[in-house]
């Protein structure tokens, strides 16, 4: 690999490279490789904090969705809320995968967080996970008081595809006149089906999230059908109207390109909007390698935005 990486995130992602020689995306059966990563986070799961309560609930259909609220302990009164929705490709990811990062954003940033459990392609491919996402949302916002949510402090978040979902998600939400989002925070999104950018044709061989598994999840996700802005963001014509949106993408990630220019599109279109770009940062590296001076960074970044947005 010739592109640089920050010192500290390489050696995160070659001891996770020797564990999982090319990453879980050289695994070619979905289904061995959900499992492959179900057991990794398994693995890498700490002592739940307990200052963080857990509630599973169901949201009644069509489409029935689980969702996985979060709420600091000993806490009363209405709080802002996170809406949660996890990465994973649209292929993979699980709410019980992303505990540890729905757990430290109601932490940090004292908040409720609604975690949504939506159906993954290529079982249920597109617009199955947009509609869940988009139900999970309303059941939120419409049930507020019961949660000790304040309807007037929400958020989206996700990270990779669980961002590209939260911009879809925000998309469906402005043009249906449905719940109002306050602010809209998409990490490294997965947004655009074509592949054409230079990143998308650099990041061949990290095992982090590479072209092939990125073409390959796309595929799957569209199943055959052509994409629009709600399946892929990056093909909306009209960004107007949506929230004030933070954006974060490292410069060894294959999602660089698609989302800076998506950031620029949001500005033009007169959307608050604040973009950090992390020099040596590949994707998912935060996670990879959380003690790392950059992923401090990064995350610090992120709660900072979160809690000005909610005051």
């Amino acid at each position: 690999m010739s592109r640089f990486i920050d010192p500290q995130l390489r050696v995160a992602l070659q001891a996770r490279l020797e564990a999982v020689p090319g990453g879980f995306g050289a695994i070619p059966d979905i289904l061995r490789r959900r499992a492959a990563v179900a057991a990794f986070t398994a693995g890498a799961e700490v002592a739940r904090d307990a200052t963080v309560v857990r509630e599973d609930r169901t949201v009644a259909g069509p489409p029935e969705v689980g969702v996985r609220v979060y709420r600091p302990a000993g806490v009363t009164g209405a709080l802002p809320g996170i809406y949660y929705i996890h990465g994973g490709g649209m292929v993979q990811g699980s709410v019980a995968g992303a505990d540890a990062d729905a757990a430290m954003l109601c932490a940090q940033v004292r908040a409720v967080v609604v975690s949504v459990e939506y159906r993954l392609a290529p079982e249920h491919p597109y617009p199955a996970a947009l509609d869940d996402c988009y139900a999970g949302l309303t059941w939120m916002v419409r049930t507020a008081p019961s949660l000790g949510v304040d309807p007037d402090r929400v958020a989206l978040y996700g990270p990779s595809a669980g961002g590209g979902l939260a911009i879809a998600t925000a998309l469906t939400a402005r043009d249906r006149c449905g719940p109002a989002v306050r602010f809209l925070m998409p990490i490294y999104p997965m947004i655009d089906d074509r592949n054409e950018t230079a990143s998308s044709q650099e990041i061949t061989d990290l095992g982090m999230w590479d072209r092939a598994t990125n073409i390959e999840a796309w595929r799957w996700y569209l199943a055959g059908r052509p994409a629009d802005g709600y399946a892929a963001p990056a093909r909306a014509d009209d960004l107007a109207g949506l929230p004030p949106t933070f954006i974060d993408v490292g410069t060894a990630d294959l999602f660089r390109d698609e989302d800076i220019t998506f950031a620029q599109r949001l500005m033009a279109a007169g959307v608050p909007t604040e973009l950090h770009v992390y020099p040596g940062a590949y994707h998912g590296a935060e996670a990879l390698a959380p003690d790392a001076e950059l992923s401090r960074r990064i995350v610090a970044a992120r709660m900072g935005a979160l809690r000005r947005a909610f005051t």
